[in-house]
This record gives C-alpha cells, structure tokens and sequence, in this order.
C-alpha cells in the first residue's frame, strides 16, 4: 500500500514539474511577445480528411490546417509530426531551411498536445504517406497539463468518463461512437420529418409528475414558492398537442428519473416520444421497426449485427408476442387459465417471486413474473404485447379482454428498448385510472402517476384515437455501436462528486 503511494506521489512530482516546465515555456513566449492566448482567429482551409481524399487535386498546392499536435520526431534540422483534428490525422513535415532558424527552434519547443496551425504544401513521403511540407507553423493554444501516456485502453473508465475532453482526444473510437449518436438520431429525425411529424418542445419543470411509472427529481421555484418536478416523460404533453390538432408529433429530448444507476440506468437520458392520430398499436410497431433498421443500416451498413459477442438480427418484421404467451412459453404457466389475485399469488408463490405487498393483483404478478423469468431470455427482437391494466394506466384496454391493454414493449437482448401504447383517450376511464394510480401512491408506492386533472381536461374536449411509442435513445445507441454501459454513449454522464465517500 505504501509502495503503492509512493509511486503515486512521484507521479505527481513528475506531473508538477513537466507543468512547471510548460507555465515556464508560455512565460517566455509573452515576454517575447508571442503570447499564443492572445491569438484569436485562425483560417484553416482544408481538414485531414479533405486532404486525403483529394490528394491527386491537393498534390504540391498550400493548405492550412489547425489541430492538436499528438506526436513529434525531432532529427536535426528536420522533423515530423502528427497533428489531429476533427476529422483525423495527418503528418507534417518541418525542417529549418523552410521554416528558418527562429521559427524552427520555437517548433522544438512546442509540446505534445499544443494546438498549432500549419501552412504547407501537400505531398507524399518516400514510404507513401501523404503529409504536408510546412512552410509556416503558429503556435495557437498552448498545453500547460500533459496529455496522459497511458489513458488509451485505460481500464480505469471512472477516470475517462470524468475526463471525457481526454478520452476524446486520446481514443479515437470513443470519439467515433459519438459521431455515430448523432448519426442516429438525425436518421430518426429525417424518416419522421419526411412522414409529415412535427418536432415540438414540451416542458422539462412540471407542477405534476406524469406520463410513466418513475421517482421524479424534485426542485423549487422561488418566485412561485412551489415544488416542481424534472420531467419523467414528455408524454401528456405530447397528447394535448394531438387534442389541439396536431396529427403526428415528435420530441426528443432529456428524461430525468431519480432512481439507481447501472449499466442501463443514468439519471439523465435522451428518449423520443412520438405520437400519431388515427393510428394504433400496430402502426407503432411497424414505424418502431422502421426507424430501428433505418439507424441501423445507416451506422452499421447492416440490420445483422453483434452486440457484445451476441449475433442480432434487426431485419423487420420482429417477432410479436402477447405477455401472456410469452409466459408460458418460459414456465408453462397459462395465465389465461388464473383469473383470481389468490390463484395468481399461489402462482408466485411457487415461482419463488418475492411479491411487493403493494402490488399483489393478478395484473401486477403477470408484469412480475414477466419481469423476472422471461425479459432476459428476449433475445431477438421481439414486440411484446397485451399487458395487465394495472402497470398500464396510460394505454387504451383490449376490447377482446378489457384486463389486459393495447400496450407493446420491444425487447432486443433481454433489455426494454421501446414502449408504445392504442393511446386511452376515453377521460372517464383515465380519470378513474389516474385515482387507482393516486391510491397506490398514497399507499406508498413512489412510481405511481399523479392525478393530472388539466390532462383529463383535455381528453374531454375530445382526442381521435392515436397511436404512441417512446424510445430510449441511449439504449439504441447503445446497442448500434455495441457499447456495453450506457456511460459509454453520454458524453458526460452522472458522476459522484470525487472526494464523497
């Protein structure tokens, strides 16, 4: 342990003095004038990438670019770097006889992870790599903290996840996953917009916590003096939109939820929300698979892909199962044949499921033993479908078996990705749901929806029947760029303050 310590303190000692020595090097630059924090526009022409791909046009004309020099052979009175920026690397080539004695000892004397700009023309290396002969280089931001030797394949991710502006820079495959986040959700964005949705902000501060079974973070708003909630849902907003008028609307945005965190789970997380008139269950899911392999296709160039070592196939149609069926198939238990909360009890009972005492009903035992002997063998994508009553007080019921609702969950890998609903727009039926909900929560349980009466309102001035889905878009990304924790597809994900025990 002391070992240890020490060498973590002359680690330290090395960090202090390699900073002293660049706080040192800037001190010297502004004393001669050249202070590089003083620059404040620079004109880069091309990007590395442009570079590459038109070599054949690029060949022995100037170019400028800018970026972060990640790598330096000094050999006399010529040298070679590495300068990375947005798009990539590209090799530099610097000798004195170009750039002239002055500006080349100051090159000397940048160090590794200083910003510079490079003024060359562009050629190829004897050993084939295009680079470019600099004529001129401009230090632009000075370092003064040295980037980490071994940050790359740190297995230390708290650190990288804490220090993303390194993990950026040091490991290009991080930044590729975020490139690809945002590949994804312009895909979903284009396929929506081009079928007519419109995209609409609803509130994040609530007076009343709605639209899913979740812990909200509450706040306080001074002015008002009153309690407000971050939203856990875009939902009810969404349907009023659909009561005023609005055919098909959309919103992606942050969901914040004030419960655990795991590999899955941040406070803090992007979902889409949609919602169509005059459409149903069944039009959610075959827009659900739509956008799905459309992403897919459009990150990956396929719909078969591999998620951490597990062959998926994302080709439509999904299969589609009703949460019942699905049961059986697992423990050959038929709920269809148990239609009493004592019989369904027994049922758990032997199942070994340890019931929560507020939720004993026959509904709430089929969602649980669901939840805990099925979910994880759903590995193709599967819709499941037909679900109790009692966990779905949002959705419309089946008229063929008014227990159960015309609610979807799309399952890929034993994880939820997508939850759609028949919209329930009958404000008798959410009314008298909403209060059950209120009992449960009064009873203790903290996920229970409030009763929201303007919503109700709302329902009564009438709203076509609609179909809706939400989307959790981390979980896609997730999924599309097989990232094991949901902190790899933040860029800044929920962390404990360090220094709290």
């Amino acid at each position: 342990m002391e070992e240890n310590e020490n060498k973590n303190q002359e680690q330290e000692l090395d960090l202090n003095q390699l900073m002293k020595v660049r706080r040192e090097k800037l001190s010297k630059l502004q004393e001669e004038g050249k202070d590089p924090f003083e620059i404040t526009k620079f004109n880069p022409t091309h990007n590395s990438k442009q570079i590459k791909e038109a070599f054949e046009e690029l060949e022995g004309k100037d170019v400028t670019i800018a970026g972060r020099m990640m790598a330096k052979r000094i050999m006399g009175k010529a040298s070679f770097c590495h300068i990375q920026d947005a798009e990539g690397k590209i090799q530099s080539y610097v000798s004195i006889n170009e750039l002239g004695e002055e500006s080349y000892k100051q090159f000397k004397e940048d160090d590794i992870g200083d910003i510079i700009g490079i003024t060359g023309f562009v050629f190829k290396t004897k050993t084939g790599e295009i680079s470019i002969h600099a004529k001129e280089v401009t230090l632009l931001s000075k370092s003064l903290r040295p980037l980490p030797e071994k940050f790359h394949g740190l297995k230390d991710m708290d650190l990288r996840y804490r220090q993303r502006y390194v993990d950026l820079i040091v490991n290009p495959e991080v930044k590729e996953t975020f490139l690809k986040r945002t590949a994804i959700v312009k895909e979903i964005r284009n396929i929506l917009d081009e079928k007519g949705y419109m995209e609409v902000e609803t509130p994040i501060l609530q007076t009343i916590s709605g639209g899913a079974s979740a812990r909200p973070f509450i706040t306080h708003h001074n002015t008002l003096d009153i309690d407000m909630y971050l939203r856990i849902a875009t939902e009810l907003h969404l349907k009023r939109l659909i009561v005023g008028g609005f055919d098909k609307v959309y919103e992606i945005g942050r969901i914040f939820r004030n419960e655990g965190m795991d590999l899955k789970h941040n406070p803090e997380f992007t979902t889409i929300e949609l919602y169509e008139a005059y459409t149903d269950l069944n039009g959610m899911m075959d827009l659900t698979e739509e956008l799905i392999a459309k992403s897919a296709q459009k990150v990956a160039g396929t719909t078969k892909i591999t998620y951490q070592g597990e062959e998926i196939d994302l080709t439509p149609p999904f299969r589609r199962v009703t949460m019942i069926d699905a049961i059986k198939e697992v423990t050959g238990i038929d709920f269809h044949s148990i239609q009493t909360d004592e019989e369904a009890q027994k049922v758990a009972k032997e199942l070994n499921i340890e019931l929560d005492p507020i939720k004993t009903t026959r509904g709430d035992i089929i969602a649980q033993v669901f939840d805990e002997k099925v979910e994880e063998t759903l590995r193709q994508p599967t819709f499941l479908y037909e679900y109790p009553i009692e966990n779905s007080p949002l959705a419309k019921k089946d008229p063929k078996n008014p227990k159960m609702t015309q609610r979807f969950e799309l399952f890929i890998g034993g994880r939820e990705y997508a939850n759609a609903f028949s919209e329930l727009n009958d404000p008798i039926d959410q009314y008298e749901r909403f209060k059950k909900q209120v009992e449960a929560r009064n009873a203790g349980d903290e996920e229970a929806n409030m009763m929201d009466e303007d919503f109700v309102m709302a329902l009564e001035y009438g709203m076509p029947p609609t179909g809706g889905m939400g989307m959790g878009i981390d979980r896609l990304v997730m999924l599309l760029t097989d990232s094991a924790s949901i902190r790899d597809v933040l860029l800044f994900p929920t962390m404990k303050p360090l220094g709290d025990h």
